[in-house]
């Protein structure tokens, strides 16, 4: 068994507020249990790891010591402010393991995710910290976690190096695919563009095309996709190129084009209302209903999945 609770659904900055409610106004968080044992993992430490932190001070201290491992998908800010207000940090008796795509800055993911609790940002200093935590640079690759559960790292398209994670246990699979953007020819293909080369914009055409398979087999059948999906199809053709955010049209093609059962529209532009999301994502399902059986779903805070 896997059961995934949400809690922090939007992108790039918190915006809590009356017209936030329904979906919450929370960066993303993502709380993994695995087992009858439930086994605890957690995707990202966006504002949301707040509220899970409290949860598990109340409902898993009291059962034994907080042993997890924390999977970042990148250190964009958004999924990482909420690291400094996690209690269970602050527990001698923890122990957490960050696991984050390798950066080729000066600083490690230590001092990038860390770094936060420093004088100049936060009146506790990482080094004051309580916990056994350690940090954990991934690449691409598959790592056995124990006990039949396995994950799968991918590169994704943004602005800095970023990983989907594909869990697979006992038969059933869960992916993320966030924060990513079709990949895309980066080279010029009019003949009359200054710096036109037609061999590079072929080869562009293909290595796109290739990254984009690649991660249509990364979430390949999979029980659960949590997907990007910031904007819609025109806002991003007409400003958001190059952000490295998806579009409702891309996820919802590509997750039925991989037979993916179950879709979740993740990393709502802070920007949308309630009322907004409803009306799109009811558009949206709408729109494909007779051409897919893939349960589509918006994230909401809150919303809690098992696979079983």
């Amino acid at each position: 068994m896997m059961k995934i609770r949400l809690w922090g659904v939007r992108g790039s900055i918190p915006c809590p507020g009356e017209t936030t409610v329904a979906y919450g106004g929370n960066t993303a968080c993502i709380e993994l249990r695995v087992g009858e044992e439930e086994r605890l993992f957690i995707i990202d430490a966006g504002s949301g790891i707040r509220a899970l932190g409290n949860y598990l001070m109340q409902h898993d201290l009291p059962k034994g010591p907080i042993d997890t491992s924390l999977f970042i998908s990148h250190t964009h800010w958004d999924h990482i402010m909420g690291f400094p207000f996690f209690v269970p940090i602050f527990i001698p008796s923890t122990r957490l393991k960050v696991y984050g795509p390798v950066t080729y800055e000066e600083e490690g993911l230590k001092d990038i995710v860390g770094g936060q609790l420093s004088y100049r940002y936060f009146p506790v200093k990482h080094s004051e910290l309580a916990a056994n935590i350690s940090y954990h640079p991934l690449k691409e690759s598959s790592m056995d976690l124990g006990d039949g559960l396995w994950v799968t790292t991918k590169y994704l398209n943004h602005p800095i190096l970023c990983l989907g994670y594909r869990f697979e246990y006992r038969g059933k699979v869960f992916c993320t695919a966030y924060d990513t953007e079709p990949f895309r020819n980066v080279f010029p293909t009019d003949p009359d563009a200054p710096g036109y080369d037609p061999i590079a914009a072929e080869e562009g055409e293909r290595a796109a095309k290739e990254e984009n398979e690649k991660l249509l087999r990364f979430y390949q059948g999979a029980d659960l996709l949590i997907h990007d999906t910031q904007y819609t199809h025109r806002e991003y053709e007409e400003s958001k190129i190059g952000w490295g955010h998806s579009t409702f049209e891309f996820a919802i093609n590509s997750a039925h084009k991989a037979g993916v059962k179950h879709l979740l529209l993740f990393h709502h532009d802070p920007l949308r209302t309630d009322e907004q999301l409803e009306d799109l994502i009811g558009n949206y399902r709408g729109r494909v209903k007779s051409k897919t059986d893939m349960i589509i779903e918006g994230a909401r805070e809150g919303m809690e999945i098992v696979l079983d």
